[in-house]
């Protein structure tokens, strides 16, 4: 019997000890360590993984774009002789395109994340866009697109990639059926080409782009009229877009004079 106390009595005494507590704890935080090491680690092998697999998708568009240079730049030269080139939307008008699509295309190699009222997309991932998908969508695909488009930089010249644009642009709805293509656009709504264009005009064509399906040049808006506005006093250096992503011009909206 005293004997069974005595067990009783060295068991409560085990439980009540602190050493045990302190051995507990230590054993709990070696363990919670390992398992915080391995998910450390998990997610170090995961983020690469999608690392590298975003490279990979990155270069593929890179190669698929050089590959497809091939055909693409004899199809820009063919353009520029039958007079489609951006040369020939008339004196210092590419200057005015270039203000509004793509201020630092001159500059950049198919990525330009600083020049103020660029956006996110270059001219030339604008062409990648058109060119080198079947049906671009945004997201993943985003990745492939700026590879894509560096490798048009590299293998086409700055004029090939302007005249491919220019031949490939949505520009709204036409006569019968959306339009494609700048000049294509010019003769079908004015029946003249975009160097014979008053100076409204051609920036009308000029805001159509960023919304082809909202704007149009048949039934012109107040919308469009106020980004033609925009345009103008861009093109007269009145005003200047508020940062990256201002590609609405928001810098050049109309400014109401308080009463």
């Amino acid at each position: 019997m005293g004997s069974g106390r005595s067990r009783a009595r060295n068991a409560l005494e085990s439980v009540f000890d602190p050493k045990h507590y302190r051995s507990l704890a230590v054993w709990t935080a070696v363990g919670f360590s390992d398992r915080v090491k391995r998910v450390a680690y998990a997610f170090v092998i995961v983020t690469g993984l999608v690392v590298i697999g975003l490279l990979t998708y990155g270069l593929q568009g890179y190669f698929d774009a050089r590959s497809d240079a091939v055909v693409l730049g004899p199809r820009a030269n063919r353009l520029i002789a039958q007079h489609r080139g951006p040369a020939d939307l008339g004196g210092g008008r590419v200057e005015q395109l270039l203000l509004v699509e793509d201020p630092g295309f001159m500059a950049h190699s198919g990525v330009d994340l600083s020049t103020p009222g660029s956006g996110l997309t270059t001219l030339t991932q604008s062409v990648g866009k058109r060119l080198g998908f079947s049906n671009f969508r945004p997201g993943i695909r985003k990745v492939r697109l700026v590879g894509y488009a560096m490798g048009l930089e590299s293998r086409l010249t700055k004029k090939q990639i302007l005249a491919l644009y220019l031949d490939t642009i949505w520009m709204g709805p036409g006569p019968h059926q959306p339009m494609a293509g700048f000049f294509n656009a010019s003769r079908l709504i004015y029946g003249r080409p975009p160097a014979a264009l008053s100076d409204h005009d051609f920036l009308s064509l000029v805001a159509i782009p960023i919304a082809p399906r909202r704007f149009s040049l048949i039934a012109r808006s107040p919308d469009l009229e106020d980004r033609v506005a925009r345009i103008e006093r861009l093109v007269k250096k009145e005003c200047q877009p508020n940062g990256l992503r201002d590609v609405w011009l928001e810098g050049c909206a109309a400014r109401t004079e308080p009463d």
